[in-house]
């Protein structure tokens, strides 16, 4: 295995821990969805975001990340997940909308890799990503013709959050670090309106428009590159609590 600039370890962080954390909201929503197959559907895709995650934290343990830190023990500010996974939707219509932007975000991020450490396990994930992002299009198509009020207010907080992970839009071919490095063949620039264009086009027709979301934020320099994002916030203690088994280690028996 090659040694990763810090820019790609950071970079397959923050992808690691997104699904990380979107599985756990995946799960808490897996028996909230408003019929069978979509309770199925989400505890199908909980299960296959773990299976993700297991195969990036084998890779950035080769890249010296302690094993124990990537599996929770740490502080949740140390966490790099996207920002509307934060908090838990308090809605189907907010919780279809953050888990579909965040989820189709990640894998854009993911497939743009170019490293031959990826050689074959992007292939494998994407086989994953395919059913989870078309069910995720149906799911949204069936709202903006249903609840379009709510789901334009959800899309309008989350997709700004969900492009300021993929990075700032001042990040081109040219001075993307992650580009610039040999690790990704796509720029911040280019994953953000790639983004913004499947939205525009699934959405075409419906009551449900981008024209209201900010697309322009944040700038390089007030974004952070480790956690990619702007704010200090964070998940709850209890969610990390619940991702590295607190409960089922105080009642497992001795």
């Amino acid at each position: 295995m090659s040694e990763w600039p810090t820019e790609a370890v950071n970079y397959i962080q923050a992808i690691a821990d997104t699904k990380l954390v979107l599985s756990h909201r995946y799960a808490e929503w897996m028996l909230g969805g408003p019929s069978l197959e979509d309770d199925i559907g989400g505890a199908s895709a909980a299960q296959d975001e773990v299976g993700h995650v297991r195969q990036l934290f084998r890779l950035l343990e080769q890249q010296g990340r302690d094993p124990q830190w990537l599996e929770g023990n740490r502080d949740p500010e140390e966490f790099c997940n996207a920002e509307p996974l934060d908090e838990t939707p308090d809605t189907w219509a907010e919780y279809v909308a953050t888990v579909s932007v965040v989820d189709r975000a990640a894998w854009y991020m993911l497939d743009s890799i170019t490293s031959e450490d990826f050689r074959g396990l992007v292939d494998k994930i994407g086989e994953d990503e395919f059913f989870h992002l078309e069910y995720q299009d149906a799911r949204l198509e069936t709202l903006a013709e249903e609840n379009p009020v709510e789901l334009q207010q959800a899309l309008e907080a989350v997709l700004p959050q969900a492009l300021t992970f993929v990075g700032p839009k001042g990040y081109d071919a040219d001075s993307d670090p992650v580009v610039q490095a040999g690790f990704s063949d796509r720029s911040a620039a280019e994953l953000r309106s790639a983004l913004l264009a499947h939205y525009e086009t699934l959405l075409a027709g419906t009551g449900v428009s981008l024209d209201g979301v900010d697309t322009e934020g944040p700038t390089v320099d007030e974004w952070g590159s480790r956690r990619r994002r702007v704010s200090t916030n964070a998940i709850s203690q209890s969610v990390v609590d619940s991702l590295v088994g607190v409960k089922n280690k105080q009642f497992a028996a001795e």
